[in-house]
Order: structure tokens, then sequence, then C-alpha cells
């Protein structure tokens, strides 16, 4: 029997339908299981939900197309490219940055022209950009090799020669982001440059190993893409939910069966086998059971004790990603100077960060994120109207009530006004709002953090991550960014092939 014959006649449960778990369906339906999704949800795709009212469609979550080598090479195992499910433009600039002392800049597709911007900030640093982004393409290539897309789930797949010999000289894995930045740059918005996608990894440059490097690979040489519809296609809207329609259509193609609205509430075994219940009593008894849930939900709620392999001191101990408070608003008229991205920071962004990780607090003067797609596409917002998201980083866990939101959105929309000069007050039009209570309810979110998963910090990452297998009860993986590789959809992506390939491995 072939490897792609491995999984025949075996029927497989995948528990949510995040990025994690529609590659594992994907992978697993190739090597010929049966597979059935459950999703909790009105629809798939996770944290990468749409939000769709009043002519406006919103990417819920995640809204960055970063790593196109990882999309090509997730569809390339199918025989499939990108391009036969949608179309992508990069974006330029690729985000715009507002600091709030009046600063403004461009972060644009062309290196050359940011070495001269980086030299206006600092002497020599446009020089120093192309030193740090040789050894973070070094660094790239070689982690993506090495470790990210070869699963080392234990020690002994890590003191290896030949995996000791693979990691280049000077790949720090011991520092943090912070340290090894200050390396190459003086200026402290070069620096928060160089570290803002710490906050997508779920952590802070004081807590991230200085391996995190590889993002400013990733962002400057890779470039921000923006996926759209074919042309063939007639569904509306582009964004990350193109991306999640693309691989939906790959999974049905290969078999997987769907089922949303179905939230799972006990996964155990029994005398026949494994068990799957949902809320409505529908009973799955598949052979294997692959959860892309949130880890620590199932741990702590759909598994019996006796069939756990973390207590809730494991869960508790936890460094998690942060939460979020989100402003969806549909507004008339239009936004510039807003980019498609656009971030705007205080010059001194570690209160916010100790307000997230060292005392949980709602920040005073916060760091925050802006994403406004009917600035590229017009398909997003109905004429003469503008579609955007504001998302502001918070501990997970805060009191989330309606008064707190009300006195944060007010904060908010002052800050956005005084920082851009973009006045929404009168233009709403649509508004809704999604915080730390919602991710808990949606996405069973531990402590309702949004990233879905715990942080890169140090002690989180690699092999110190929760595992793919369940070493409590047989027969049970999970995917998702708990696990290997973690955080981000790419990461999710390559984290649903490992589960599927430990799966296959243990037939």
């Amino acid at each position: 029997m072939s490897e792609r014959d491995a999984l025949r006649g075996r029927e497989v449960v995948v528990v949510g339908g995040g990025f994690g778990g529609l590659s594992a369906a994907c992978f697993l339906a190739r090597d010929g299981a049966d597979v059935t999704l459950l999703e909790k949800n009105e629809q798939v795709g996770g944290r990468a939900s749409r939000l769709e009212a009043d002519g406006f469609t919103f990417d819920m979550g995640p809204s960055w197309y970063l790593m196109p080598d990882v999309f090509e090479r997730f569809f390339g195992q199918f025989g499939k490219t990108p391009s036969d499910y949608y179309d992508l433009e990069r974006l330029d600039p690729h985000y715009r940055i507002f600091w709030k002392d009046g600063d403004r800049m461009d972060v644009v597709p062309d290196v050359e022209a940011m070495v001269e911007t980086f030299d206006e900030y600092e002497t020599g640093a446009g020089g120093a950009l192309l030193d740090y982004l040789d050894t973070s393409q070094l660094h790239y290539e070689t982690a993506m090799d090495d470790f990210v897309y070869t699963d080392r789930p234990r020690l002994r797949d890590w003191v290896d020669p030949d995996v000791m010999k693979a990691a280049p000289i000077g790949l720090k894995l011991v520092g943090t982001m912070d340290d090894y930045v200050a390396d190459y740059f003086d200026s402290p918005k070069l620096r928060q440059l160089m570290q803002y996608t710490l906050v997508f990894l779920g952590g802070e440059p004081a807590n991230t190993p200085a391996l995190y490097n590889i993002m400013s690979h990733v962002d400057f040489n890779m470039g921000v893409w923006y996926p759209r519809r074919r042309d063939d296609d007639p569904r509306d809207g582009g964004g990350i939910g193109v991306v999640v329609d693309a691989i939906v259509d790959l999974a049905e193609e290969l078999g997987v069966e769907f089922v949303t609205d179905s939230e799972v509430v006990e996964i155990t075994k029994r005398r026949s086998g494994l068990h799957v219940e949902t809320v409505d009593g529908d009973v799955y008894r598949p052979d294997r059971v692959v959860s892309d849930a949130d880890y620590a939900h199932v741990e702590r709620e759909l598994l019996p004790e006796h069939e756990r392999q973390y207590d809730d001191d494991y869960w508790e101990q936890k460094t998690y990603s942060p939460s979020a408070f989100l402003l969806y608003l549909g507004v008339e008229g239009d936004i510039d100077p807003l980019a498609h991205h656009t971030l705007v920071l205080p010059t001194d962004w570690d209160p916010h960060f100790e307000r997230i990780f060292d005392d949980p607090d709602w920040p005073e003067d916060p760091a925050y994120y802006v994403c406004a797609p009917s600035v590229t596409d017009d398909t997003v917002a109905p004429d003469g109207h503008a579609n955007l998201f504001v998302l502001v980083p918070v501990a997970p866990g805060l009191d989330d009530t309606p008064a707190v939101r009300e006195e944060y959105r007010e904060m908010v929309l002052d800050d956005l006004s005084e920082n851009t000069g973009v006045d929404l007050r009168d233009r709403v039009v649509f508004e809704e709002q999604f915080s730390i209570a919602d991710f808990a309810d949606r996405y069973n979110a531990y402590e309702g953090n949004a990233l879905g998963g715990i942080a890169h910090t140090l002690r989180q990452t690699a092999l110190l991550r929760p595992r793919h297998r369940s070493k409590a009860l047989d027969g049970l993986y999970f995917a998702g960014g708990y696990t290997t590789p973690g955080i981000g959809v790419p990461m999710c992506l390559i984290s649903g092939e490992h589960t599927a390939t430990a799966l296959v491995e243990d037939e």
C-alpha cells in the first residue's frame, strides 16, 4: 500500500475548521481517509471568519497575507497552485505607520527606497537594514527547511548532529528580539518597525526569541499581499476569507464532508472505540480524531480527567497570546490617509506591552492596527463607503463589560482622529464590536485570547509547545496555533500537515 493509501478505510473526525483543521482534513483525505469536519460555528475558517452586513464584508481575524511560499507549497502537495483558486495583489505600500508624535512612514516593496528611509532616521541604518535582511533571509530559509516544515517533537530530534550543523552561525535561539534588534539599530522607531510583527506571534520584544528576526525577511523581501476572487468566481469579497474558501473547495474536491453549527461537547474512548458527541446529541465513532479546537478547552472541558495530558496548573502557567478589542466599522465617505494596513504607534510602546504581559489592564496609550481593505478592493463596501476594522491588542482575561467597551471605543476613535486626521464619529453607518468575551464564546478561547494559542516565548517555542499526538488518549491528535510550528495562518497550515503526517506514521 502506498503512503497515499495509508488511511484507506479509516474514518477521521476533525473537530474545528480553522486553518489547522482545514489543512489536516485535506492531507488526511488525500491519503485515503474518510474525513468529516465538525465546526461549532455557522461557517468554517476559525478566527478567519467573515462578517457580512449592510453591503460590507469584513475579515474578522487574520487580514495579512504573508509568506506566499507556504501557500504555494500547501497547494502544490495536491497538484494545485493558489492561482487555481484566487489571485494575489502585492500591496504598495505594504503598510503605513503613524507615530503619535506626528511622524509618518510608508513601508514599500522597494527595499532600496527603504534603505534611504532608514538612513533618514539614523546614519548608517540603511546599510544595517541590508545586513539585517541578509541574515534574516538566511535564518528564514534554514528555519523553514530544517525546523518548521520538519516536525521535531522530541529532544533527540534537536540534538542530532545534522540538525545542529543546520543552524547557521549567529542564529541566536536564546537571546531576545529586543537585544538582537538593538545590535543593528539605535533609533527607537526603527527598532519598533523591525519588531511590530511580534504582536501577531503573540509576544513582545522582551520575551520573544531572536529566531523570529525571520519575520523581517517575510515583511521586506517577500511582501504583503491581498487575495482577490478570480474573475470566474461568482462569490463576493476579497481578503483572507477567499483563502478559506479555496481550501474548503480543495477539501471538498478531496471528499471531505463539512458539518457546521455542530459544537462538540465530548471526546472520549469507550469499549466500541473513540466517541465524539455534539451538543445536539449527534454521535460519531471514528477511528481517529484530530482536534483543531482550542487545545486548553479540549483538555479541560471535552476530555474526561483520566484522558487529559495536562492539568489545570499547566494551562494556568502558560503565557497566552494577547486578546483584542475590535471595532468593525462601515463608514460613509473616504478615509484618506489610511492605507490598506495602518499601524498607529506611541513612540514608547513598552507601557502597552506591560499592560498585556506584566500588569494586565486596558492600555492607556495603545498601539493599534487599522485594516481598511476598501482602499484596495471596492467590492467589500457599498459605493461611497469605506470598510475598516480597528484592532487594539489587550491582555486576555480582562473584565470585558459594555461600559468598558464604550469607554474604550471613545478613546480609540479620539486617538485615531488625533493621530491620523481621520474622524469617523459622524460617518459610521455600521458598527460591531468584538472583544475578550466574544473570543471566549465564539472560539472557546482560553481567557478570550485572540490569536488561538500560547505566545512564542523562549519557553514556549518548538518542542516546548503542546504536542500533536495525545499521550493520554490513543487516536487523538491536535493541530492549530497551540502546537508546532505555532501561531499564524501559514504556521497553522503547516501544523495541519504535521498532524496528518503523525497520524499516517502511526498507522
